[in-house]
């Protein structure tokens, strides 16, 4: 195969099925380009020069000059959506064996096999890092392969994982090693837990009615923190289900000037200040906030609205503070404000607690003290109540509804939930049901126990929720 040949693509978002194989869908004009089949293996290049490899599969769905790559593919060749790639073919070898490294503590019997399971006829190259949904391994960061180059895994390949309490049976920040595989030994290389850069997805609201994650919370103090690694799962763009146009919004509002402020400095603009996400609860809102973070490589600050408020007075406008200086200090980074209609509401005489930190809240957003690179998210499900101030250009520059999903959406979050179980016989995952009350039964109950549900009699959603034009 032609090594040199290489054609020049617009990098698009992976389908949701796609999400973590090292998959690369080519259209068939980009296949005919390359002289590439489906299954041969291609290599992504950044504009950086960063490399990642992976596997070609037919598109039907986008133009001649995209290809859809998935999050991990992006993250190694350190590109986001949008970015021109470089895609040339390339050989690849069966691999003798392979060595990895474990990004967070695992005791699941059997991991050496799971791992290889998870990468067999994955093409791969040392220094890649790949996430396995499964058993809660997380991320593994490829760190030597026998040969060198872009190998695959297959039967006979020796696997060797080094990490923490692998099977149970490390101490604490010890290294065990575990091998499996026919190939012939290589000697293995010992390490601590990988230190891969997987930003938490945290997510009181999961995944466009997805489960809820665990936040990550911050002790003492109110505000939340992720600005690196952490040991749960990177939230990407492929985990957000139905969300698709309110999730290019977002894009276009924060991305941009996270990921190249620079282009605003050239042309004498200021970039968007912030973006407001209303919606019923469990839509995905702080979903699509970390998302963006992750995606962006942009530090993740969470402020609660009700867990700053104070009895003590002027307590909560200082944990406020604490809050932005903390992304001024990992900046590029995002401010999320879970729940801002608790501590933002419109102000008036008799609420002095409140009015206060509206005012600090104010002067924080476009204050005379610069903000930086820094963006602020704010997600509510009583957006009319948000005190007006707050709702105008130079501070939450664009609102955006994060609604109750449709029948395509709703396929889209089963197809999230299930892309990894293995399912019974004869479950089709495109028979979404077009009555929710249906749908919510024929869903696996890990999924139903998330999904959207009917509004509390009487509340501000419930009359919404009768609309008899709503699917």
């Amino acid at each position: 195969m032609n090594d040199r040949a290489a054609v020049t693509l617009t990098a698009r978002g992976a389908r949701k099925r796609d999400a973590g194989r090292g998959v690369a869908r080519l259209s068939g004009e980009a296949r005919r380009t390359l002289g590439v089949l489906s299954g041969d293996t291609v290599v992504i290049e950044g504009p950086g020069g960063n490399e990642a490899v992976a596997k070609v599969w037919p598109a039907g769905d986008i133009a001649g000059d995209a290809v859809r790559i998935d999050a991990d593919t992006r993250a190694n060749a350190d590109v986001t959506v949008g970015d021109s790639v470089g895609v040339r073919p390339v050989t690849v070898e069966d691999a003798r064996s392979v060595t990895v490294s474990l990004s967070i503590p695992a005791t699941v019997d059997g991991l050496e096999d799971a791992i290889k399971r998870a990468l067999s006829d994955r093409p791969l190259r040392a220094g890649e890092q790949v996430r396995i949904e499964r058993f809660g391994i997380g991320s593994v960061e490829v760190r030597e392969t026998d040969p060198e180059g872009t190998v695959k895994v297959t039967d006979r390949t020796n696997v060797r994982v080094t990490g923490t309490d692998i099977g149970g049976e490390g101490a604490p920040g010890g290294a065990e090693e575990a091998s499996t595989g026919t190939g012939a030994d290589t000697p293995g290389t010992e390490s601590s837990a990988g230190s891969g850069s997987s930003p938490g997805s945290g997510d009181t609201e999961g995944k466009s009615a997805a489960d809820p994650i665990p936040s990550s919370g911050a002790g003492d103090s109110e505000a939340s923190e992720d600005t690196g690694a952490e040991s749960a799962g990177r939230v990407t763009y492929e985990d957000i289900g139905g969300l698709d146009e309110e999730l290019e919004q977002v894009r276009e509002t924060i991305e941009l000037p996270l990921a190249e402020p620079e282009r605003f400095r050239r042309l004498g603009i200021d970039p968007p200040k912030g973006v407001l996400l209303y919606g019923p609860p469990g839509t995905g809102k702080t979903l699509i906030a970390r998302a963006v973070a992750n995606e962006v490589d942009a530090g993740f600050v969470t402020i609660s609205g009700p867990e700053i408020m104070s009895k003590y007075k002027g307590e909560s406008e200082e944990r406020l503070r604490e809050g932005f200086e903390r992304a001024r200090e990992n900046a590029p980074a995002i401010v999320f404000l879970d729940e801002i209609d608790s501590i933002a509401g419109a102000r008036d005489e008799e609420a002095d607690a409140e009015n206060r930190v509206v005012a600090q809240l104010l002067t924080l957003m476009d204050g005379l003290d610069p903000r930086g690179e820094v963006v602020v998210i704010g997600a509510t499900n009583r957006v009319d109540t948000v005190d007006p101030a707050l709702r105008r250009g130079g501070r939450f520059d664009r609102e955006v509804e994060i609604g109750v999903p449709g029948v395509a959406g709703r396929r889209e979050i089963l197809e999230v939930h299930t892309r990894r179980m293995p399912l019974a016989e004869g479950v089709a995952r495109s028979e979404a049901r077009t009555s929710r009350r249906r749908w919510r039964r024929s869903i696996p109950p890990r999924c139903a126990s998330t999904s959207p549900r009917p509004p509390i009699p009487g509340s501000r959603m419930s009359a919404a929720w009768r609309r008899p034009n709503r699917p």
